[in-house]
């Protein structure tokens, strides 16, 4: 019987990546996982990102600052891109981190010649689909805030930089990542900490990826997203949230159907108020 795959089969090494959003909680889920995948590993955020190991190097950097992002990016073979806000707020917080900041990285990758790039869009880009449906990335947009704006604009710049630059770009509408499913919403979002790595490497050495939008899910026995689409990245989870789902049914009452984010699948972000 032949000996069993490693969980991450590619000979790919990169000699310098950059992680943003390091401090951020996927960021610091990633950073030692990343560590087995490259010489020198960058890390960059607004946040303290406390003592570096030997192969990192910090880097602080507002997304903002164009001059700022376009040190950051020199030298660096591939990024993966966490940093910005990424909960719901105002507007003038989002226009500066998630337009302009994705905006001032895409500019730095052309000049620095930077032609790889995972970008961490969301689930939320689809959100005001409704819980009932099953959608795959070729549906249109349907954001269901302010957040999931910014990340379909995200999206379609890499687009942009993919048809008239060459970066290739694995967009990943982020499900929900943590160390184990919160709620029963997450018993069809949940990616574990260790699918988020098999995909953020799957997207970082897949020979060719173009401009690829795939959701972030682990192997759920509930899902409303189709993936199929995303094969050619070789990811293939292997966590479910099904040992979850008896506690967490039995731990949350019924839920109201009437209730909009019951119904919808952004879930509590579709009745977010608006930050007047």
């Amino acid at each position: 019987m032949p000996a069993p795959a490693p969980a991450h089969p590619t000979p790919i090494r990169f000699g310098r990546l950059l992680l943003t959003g390091a401090a951020g909680g996927l960021g610091r889920t990633l950073r030692p996982r990343l560590a087995a995948y490259c010489q020198r590993l960058r890390l960059s955020d607004i946040a303290p990102l406390g003592d570096a190991a030997a192969h990192e190097e910090l880097h602080p950097a507002r997304l903002e600052d164009a001059a700022a992002v376009q040190a950051l990016l020199d030298g660096v073979d591939a990024v993966v891109h966490l940093g910005g806000v990424s909960t719901e707020q105002a507007w003038a917080p989002i226009l500066r981190a998630n337009i302009e900041g994705v905006f001032h990285l895409y500019e730095a990758a052309r000049k620095q010649g930077v032609k790889r790039i995972v970008f961490a869009s969301s689930n939320h880009v689809t959100g005001f689909y409704r819980q009932d449906e099953v959608i795959s990335p070729q549906d249109p947009v349907r954001p269901d805030g302010l957040y999931g704006v910014s990340k379909a604009f995200g999206e379609n710049l890499a687009r942009l930089y993919f048809d008239r630059h060459g970066i290739e770009t694995v967009c990943l509408r982020i499900g929900s990542s943590f160390a184990e499913p919160k709620n029963r919403r997450m018993l069809a979002t949940w990616l574990s900490f260790d699918d988020l790595e098999r995909l953020v490497v799957a997207s970082l050495t897949a020979p060719v990826v173009g401009c690829s939008v795939i959701y972030g899910l682990s192997d759920n026995t509930t899902s409303w997203w189709d993936n199929t689409g995303a094969r050619h990245l070789g990811y293939r989870p292997q966590d479910s949230s099904e040992p979850f789902r008896a506690a967490l049914e039995a731990a949350e009452p019924t839920p109201d159907a009437r209730d909009p984010a019951t119904l919808y699948q952004g879930g509590a972000f579709v009745r977010t108020d608006p930050f007047d």
